[in-house]
């Protein structure tokens, strides 16, 4: 009869956890590059642009006036 272990998940090693948070913090970057990028652009819009899309110019101010890390 071959042996059979009943309990076969393991649980993850030091090298799947690195792998993960470090897959989890570039995601992170990439989401506030983006975020930066919009925000800049949104901040070049001439009125026209702004009108186009349904924001004010206040509302353009305030949101390119947010740090990249806030949502």
């Amino acid at each position: 009869m071959p042996c059979t272990d009943t309990f076969t998940a393991t649980a993850p090693t030091l090298p799947t956890r690195l792998g993960a948070r470090l897959g989890r913090a570039f995601t992170k970057l990439l989401e506030w590059q983006e975020r930066a990028e919009q925000r800049g652009h949104l901040a070049g819009m001439d009125e026209r642009m702004r009108k186009d899309i349904g924001i004010s110019h206040a509302d353009a101010l305030r949101e390119s006036d947010k740090p990249f890390w806030r949502p």
